[in-house]
């Protein structure tokens, strides 16, 4: 469906992102103060010298100083974790984000239309990946940046979107050195929880160098081959094995999404899993 997508041209979203922005100035100009304010408070916790709140209760304060190092440095993300908004509308998702009831965001919201939203600054932690694991990790927050697409879920994602996601994941894989097979969607560290990004097309993006993808010719694997170390060696969660087996699928699979490891299943996974080794 999308592997007619022409090269992207990063110049092509400049003046569609400054005149986004232009326009939002004055009407999300109330939520851009708080962010600001908010950002000032983190910069005023960090500047403080000696840090705020890190003393160590069990030993004497007269054995315990602060000399700054030179060697340091801020947040750099590691993973790229893709969702869908669920929601109708680029306007109703940036509502949804300036909300502080709802406690979720996102760093980049990406329209159908293709334009971008950046709402947190890269170096920021959002609050878009919830309770997850992969891997080891399991505070996605803390070490990803999270996109949003613009899409209910159910519908195709344009054109026009994905040459928007493909431009800004290049950005970000040069900017922050991201691994290949480090960007993943919601439901695969999530997938007890979250069905998100739904019916997206991976395989384009894996080829673009933004994922990884198995080959087209494929193995069989020998009986010893265990497919739940397999998805385990990948990243997934596998404590609720079907939640992980659906995940896995709704990824690389799509055609079909039951809860059960099949015999092409296993195919896959045998050619995958070395991949992220």
């Amino acid at each position: 469906m999308f592997y007619s997508l022409k090269p992207f041209n990063p110049k092509s979203l400049i003046v569609p992102m400054l005149f986004l922005f232009g326009c939002a100035g004055s009407k999300y100009a109330a939520t851009n103060k708080v962010y600001k304010n908010q950002a000032k408070g983190f910069a005023e916790t960090i500047k403080s010298i000696p840090p705020v709140n890190q003393h160590i209760d069990s030993v004497s304060t007269d054995l315990q100083s602060f000399t700054g190092s030179v060697n340091f440095g801020i947040r750099k993300p590691n993973f790229v974790i893709i969702h869908h908004t669920a929601q109708g509308s680029l306007d109703e998702t940036i509502k949804t984000f300036t909300l502080t009831r709802t406690a979720v965001s996102a760093h980049y919201v990406v329209s159908r239309n293709g334009k971008v939203v950046q709402m947190v600054n890269d170096y920021l932690r959002a609050q878009h990946a919830g309770v997850a694991k992969w891997g080891n990790d399991t505070d996605l927050n803390s070490s990803s940046i999270g996109i949003e697409l613009d899409n209910n879920g159910d519908e195709p994602y344009s054109d026009a979107q994905i040459r928007s996601l493909l431009g800004l994941l290049g950005t970000l894989k040069k900017k922050y050195n991201i691994p290949t097979a480090n960007f993943i969607g919601h439901a695969d560290i999530a997938p007890k929880r979250k069905p998100d990004p739904n019916r997206f097309p991976w395989k384009v993006l894996a080829e673009k160098g933004f994922g990884l993808w198995y080959d087209q010719i494929l193995k069989m694997p020998p009986a010893t081959f265990d497919p739940v170390i397999a998805l385990r060696l990948i990243g997934y969660d596998t404590s609720n094995l079907a939640a992980a087996v659906t995940a896995f699928k709704r990824h690389f699979v799509q055609t079909d999404i039951t809860p059960t490891i099949t015999a092409a299943d296993k195919l896959i996974l045998y050619n995958l899993y070395p991949k992220y080794l």
